[in-house]
C-alpha cells in the first residue's frame, strides 16, 4: 500500500521531480526507512501552477451546486476507503492508529461541511441611493490557490484547505510538510478516482525552500493559504506582500489554559493532559502555558503529575530534528532556572518519543514561554487572581486560542473580553474546533482570516457586486 517512492501529482499524471532527485522519509515510531519523496524543484512548481491555472475556468464556470455535489463525492469516497487512509497517516507520523482514524473522520466532516455550501452560497440584495437601483453579491473563484499544509494532522490540513478551494471553483497546488508526503500524494489520486478534472487539485512534495517559495513567489498563483511557523509565515508574507497577491496564514500559537480557584481541578487536569500532551503536543492550538491561580496551584500540580503517570507513553514527534530541538529547549530552560516536574528526556532508542514534561519556574519572558515548541512540553505558572492570569495570557506575541476552567460565568465572560485570542473555551481544553467554526487567531497567530466554516468562503473566493439599474420607460 506504501509505494517505494512519492511522486508528484500534476494535470493527473504521477511525475518524477524533475531534477530526478528524491528525500528519505523515516518512519517516526522507529526511524527505519518509510519511503522516498520527490525533491521537487522551480520547474515542477511551475508545472503544476501551469495545469492549476489551465483546469481553473472550466471548473469555475460549473455552478456552485455541482462543485459541491463533487466535494461531497470525495468526501464520501474518503469515508469509504477510511481504514486506509488511517493507516497512511499512522505510517507516516507514528501516531496510534485510533488518532489517525479519528483525523480521517475530521477530515471527512470537513468536506460534508464545504459540500452543503453547494446549497447555501448565498449572496446579499441591498438598495441604493438611486432610484430603480439594485445591488447584489456573486461569488467568483481566486484563480489558482498554492495550498501550503504542516504535517501535524495531516488529512485535516489537507482537508481544512483543499476541500473550500476545490468548492469555490479554483485551481489550486497542494505542498504538503516533506515529513508527511503520503496523505497528500493519497488524497490527489482519491480527488481524480471520485471525478475531479485533472488539474484542479495538483501535488507537489518536496522541500519548502525549494518547492514552496516557488509558488509563493510566482505570479500565476492568485492566492497563498499557508498553515505553519510565523517565521516561515513572515517570509511568505513579504514575498507575496511585493506582487500582492492574497496571503491566509494559520500560524502558530503559545496557548494558555487557566485554571481558577472555583474550578473543578480534576475537570481541568484531564483536559490539560488533552490539551497539552496529545499528539505528542504538535498542535497549533496545544496548551503549552498552564497559568493557576495560587490557592489550587500544590493541589493542581500533584494531580497533574498523577495524570501523567498513569498515562504512560504518547506517540512520538515527526522527526529526529524535532526530537533534538525539544531536548535542547527543556535543557535551556532548565539552565535559566526552570525545574523539570516530570519528562524532560527521551523515551527508548528507537524512534523518537519525548516524555511528557511539565516544567514550573519559567520567567514569562523565557524563551519557552514566548516560542511556540510543538512538542509535549507544557510549563505551570503560579498567579494570584484573575487579573494576573489575564495579563499572563496576554503577555504573548501570539493569540491562537486561550481556555479557561472556572464555575463562574461572570468571570468566564470577563476572560473572553480581555483575552486577545481568536478562539476562547471554557471548561474544556484549548483545541478542537470543528468543520462549521472559523479558526484563526490574532496578532502572530495570524492575518485575520479564519480557516474552516463559511468564513473559509470569503478566504477561496472573491465578493463582485453587481448594480442593476432599470429604466421604468422601457417597461
Amino acid at each position: 500500500m506504501i509505494p517505494a517512492e512519492v511522486p508528484n501529482l500534476v494535470d493527473g499524471e504521477e511525475r518524477p521531480p524533475a531534477s530526478g532527485t528524491w528525500l528519505e522519509k523515516e518512519r517516526p515510531a522507529d526511524g527505519e526507512h518509510l519511503c522516498r519523496v520527490a525533491r521537487s524543484g522551480a520547474e515542477d512548481a511551475a508545472a503544476a501552477v501551469a495545469a492549476a491555472r489551465a483546469a481553473q475556468p472550466a471548473w469555475g464556470e460549473r455552478t456552485a451546486v455541482e462543485r459541491g455535489l463533487l466535494v461531497r463525492e470525495i468526501a464520501e469516497l474518503l469515508r469509504d476507503r477510511r481504514d486506509e487512509a488511517s493507516e497512511l497517516v499512522a505510517a507516516e507520523t507514528g501516531k496510534p492508529l485510533a488518532l489517525a482514524q479519528g483525523e480521517v473522520d475530521a477530515a471527512v466532516e470537513m468536506g460534508l461541511f464545504v459540500a452543503g455550501e453547494g446549497r447555501r452560497s448565498y449572496g446579499r440584495t441591498t438598495t441604493a441611493s438611486m432610484p430603480h437601483r439594485t445591488v447584489l453579491t456573486l461569488r467568483r473563484p481566486v484563480g489558482v490557490a498554492a495550498l501550503l499544509i504542516s504535517f501535524n494532522t495531516p488529512l485535516p490540513n489537507v482537508a481544512w484547505k483543499a476541500f473550500p478551494s476545490i468548492f469555490c471553483g479554483n485551481g489550486s497546488v497542494l505542498k504538503p510538510s516533506e515529513h508527511t508526503p503520503l496523505s497528500a500524494w493519497w488524497f490527489g489520486r482519491l480527488c481524480l478516482e471520485a471525478g475531479l478534472p485533472a488539474g484542479v487539485l495538483n501535488v507537489v512534495q518536496g522541500l519548502g525552500p525549494e518547492a514552496g517559495a516557488p509558488l509563493v513567489d510566482d505570479p500565476r498563483v492568485d492566492l497563498v493559504s499557508f498553515t505553519g511557523s510565523a517565521a516561515t509565515g513572515r517570509v511568505i508574507a513579504e514575498v507575496a506582500g511585493r506582487r500582492l497577491a492574497k496571503t491566509v496564514m494559520e500560524l502558530g500559537g503559545k496557548n494558555a489554559l487557566v485554571v481558577c480557584d472555583d474550578a473543578d481541578v480534576e475537570r481541568a487536569v484531564e483536559w490539560t493532559v488533552a490539551s497539552a500532551f496529545s499528539n505528542a503536543g504538535q498542535r497549533c492550538a496545544a496548551a503549552s502555558r498552564i497559568v493557576v491561580f495560587d490557592e489550587v496551584y500544590d493541589d493542581f500540580r500533584d494531580r497533574l503529575g498523577a495524570a501523567l503517570d498513569a498515562q504512560g507513553e504518547i506517540g512520538p514527534v515527526i522527526a529526529e530534528s524535532s526530537l533534538e530541538r525539544i531536548l535542547g529547549a527543556i535543557e535551556s530552560a532548565r539552565a535559566d532556572g526552570a525545574t523539570v516536574l516530570r519528562g524532560g528526556t527521551r523515551v527508548g532508542d528507537r524512534g523518537w518519543r519525548v516524555a511528557p514534561t511539565v516544567l514550573e519556574g519559567l520567567a514569562a519572558d523565557a524563551p519557552l514561554s514566548c516560542e511556540e515548541l510543538f512538542g509535549p512540553v507544557a510549563a505551570l505558572y503560579r498567579v494570584g487572581g484573575f487579573d494576573d492570569a489575564v495579563a499572563l495570557v496576554n503577555d504573548s506575541p501570539y493569540g491562537l486560542t486561550a481556555a479557561i476552567h472556572t464555575a463562574s460565568v461572570h468571570r468566564a465572560m470577563l476572560f473572553a473580553e480581555r483575552v486577545a485570542a481568536g478562539v476562547v473555551v471554557v471548561n474544556a481544553g484549548t483545541h478542537g474546533s470543528e468543520p462549521h467554526m472559523g479558526f484563526g487567531g490574532v496578532k502572530q497567530s495570524g492575518t485575520g482570516w479564519k480557516e474552516a466554516g463559511v468564513e473559509a468562503l470569503d478566504v477561496y473566493s472573491e465578493t463582485q457586486y453587481v448594480n442593476l439599474v432599470v429604466d421604468p420607460a422601457l417597461t
